[in-house]
């Protein structure tokens, strides 16, 4: 199976299904998501623990996928909670986090004691990545009513238009324009075009589709600049992530996602735009 196939074999039967995970299952601040984000974080951490293996910072793959889902399980557990009791909550499990992975080491001797940086700093990083940008996700799921479905639809489209048009605006036009971002040197300016103007395009038209959702007085200038600034997160989160496959010597974070590679590589983008989308929200919508 060609490259061509499996992408658009991903993109007819992948973007449907989250589509329908958003919109055919809100029930419970959309807890069928939630649980996906949690799996998906857990997964991505551990995928994450082998690239960071490579430098000496090692962990055990069944504690990285236990860091990775730690801040997502707790922002599902605290979104039950007003915001301030919330917040304990989470700061709460990262504490606990912290020091496990500093006292569990503690008595170590020999040379799991020479590795003892090491280890913490990879718990750590797993903690980190992916899951800290995901629960921005989540987040969006605490808006409530039928609008958060919308919303998070019109985010996970947005990305998925950005990175399908960057690959096709990639090969058709980037063979002369590439090689600029040394992390990535296939990417290409015609790439980077594509990717900024598909978020934009889906932004313009939501903003106009659902305007009882996207409430603004400037629909125009809201979309462009929401698209453009979440299409901008989505391309670096993929720049990042390529820096981090290079500098640990992996072409691909996995073989989990047929066509994709691994869980990072088909989550980098959106856990990097989350962020960036849901303030670009509140400033403009909310």
């Amino acid at each position: 199976m060609n490259t061509i196939v499996k992408r658009l074999l991903i993109f007819f039967l992948g973007v449907p299904a989250v589509v329908a995970l958003v919109l055919l299952l809100p029930h419970h601040n959309h807890l069928a998501l939630n649980i996906a984000v949690v799996i998906f974080s857990a997964l991505g951490a551990v995928e994450f623990s082998v690239m960071l293996a490579q430098k000496n910072l090692k962990i055990h793959k069944a504690e990285a996928a236990v860091l990775g889902a730690l801040l997502p399980a707790a922002m599902v557990l605290a979104s039950g909670f007003p915001i301030a009791l919330s917040l304990v909550v989470i700061v709460l499990v990262t504490t606990a986090a912290l020091s496990w992975l500093l006292l569990s080491r503690l008595f170590s001797c020999g040379a799991k004691l020479d590795s003892f940086i090491g280890s913490v700093v990879g718990g750590i990083s797993t903690l980190l990545y992916p899951g800290i940008f995901m629960i921005w996700i989540m987040a969006m799921t605490l808006w409530g009513g039928d609008s958060s479905g919308i919303i998070i639809m019109t985010f996970l489209v947005s990305v998925f238009a950005g990175d399908s048009l960057a690959w096709a605006t990639g090969m058709l036009f980037g063979k002369n324009n590439r090689g600029i971002v040394p992390a990535s040197p296939n990417k290409s300016v015609a790439g980077f075009v594509g990717g900024v103007l598909g978020p934009v395009i889906i932004m313009v038209g939501a903003v106009h589709i659902w305007s009882g959702v996207f409430i603004t007085d400037i629909p125009v200038v809201a979309g462009i600049v929401t698209g453009l600034l979440t299409g901008c997160a989505a391309i670096l989160g993929d720049l990042a992530e390529s820096a981090l496959k290079r500098s640990s010597g992996i072409k691909d974070s996995g073989t989990f996602i047929v066509g994709r590679g691994g869980v990072l590589d088909s989550i980098d983008s959106i856990a990097m735009a989350a962020p960036v989308f849901f303030i670009c929200f509140i400033l403009f919508f909310a």
